[in-house]
């Protein structure tokens, strides 16, 4: 479906960035992938795919590094058709305790990184009249909970942002949507399970129950695989007409 079309993901070498990486490249899009995690493994994931896979380790803190992402894209592949704006870190503090450089950090990445990628990749997209910016979001993007306030607010101002740039490019083949997850079961959340399991001294099944429980009612994690899903759906045709959603899969956790 997306053999021709090249597909830049950030923060791809694990968890939820890779799972939409490996769903596109699935349906014959070419990868570039972006992050500091193993890079080998999704290159040769790709090439058992068929397709090319390229890499650009910008740090997505730094917009002239973000600009050399996407020039190294364009340069490889000839422009970027899809965008996933997925990289993200977390700090988990009451605000008068959160670290300032913390605070400034999860908005430069989680944030301000999507809107660099994205004016650098809308006008070869417009220019050919077609092209996808999924934001990875969170349900923390629709609903809010302590001690995350840098997180909430960046993940707020993402599905801000994804609805003014689908409403700027209403009119074009240039379409952009958020996906919202809840819990998935990614290196950053087992990092929160496992301090869990430590500070309450239970295991780490007893963890993930009480994590989960707290504000996911289906009580199961949302996979990379079924977010990846999703993505190739957006980038359909089905979803040309798809635009400024803020598409949550989290459990009915924004439902209660």
């Amino acid at each position: 479906m997306l053999k021709g079309k090249t597909a830049l993901v950030t923060g791809s070498t694990s968890g939820i960035g890779l799972g939409i990486a490996r769903a596109l490249a699935g349906q014959g899009a070419n990868i570039v992938l972006n992050g500091f995690g193993d890079v080998d493994g999704p290159r040769a994931a790709g090439a058992a795919l068929g397709v090319q896979v390229g890499y650009h380790g910008a740090d997505m803190s730094r917009p002239a590094e973000i600009e050399a992402m996407m020039a190294y894209a364009a340069g490889t592949f000839g422009r970027v058709d899809i965008l996933v704006n997925n990289a993200g870190i977390q700090h988990v503090a009451r605000i008068e305790n959160f670290p300032p450089e913390r605070w400034d950090a999860i908005i430069a990445i989680n944030l301000s990184s999507a809107f660099h990628a994205t004016r650098l990749a809308l006008p070869a997209m417009r220019e050919a009249n077609w092209g996808r910016i999924i934001n990875l979001a969170s349900v923390h993007g629709l609903v809010a909970s302590a001690e995350k306030s840098a997180y909430v607010a960046a993940k707020h101002g993402l599905v801000g942002l994804t609805k003014v740039t689908a409403l700027e490019n209403a009119t074009t083949g240039v379409t952009c949507n958020a996906i919202c997850p809840g819990w998935v079961l990614t290196p950053l959340v087992q990092k929160q399970v496992d301090a869990r399991a430590a500070a309450q001294g239970v295991s780490n099944d007893e963890a993930i129950r009480q994590l989960l429980g707290e504000k996911e009612p289906s009580m199961q994690f949302t996979t990379p695989e079924e977010l990846g899903a999703l993505a190739v759906f957006l980038c359909s045709s089905a979803g040309n007409n798809v635009r400024g959603v803020a598409w949550n899969m989290d459990g009915g956790w924004a439902a209660q």
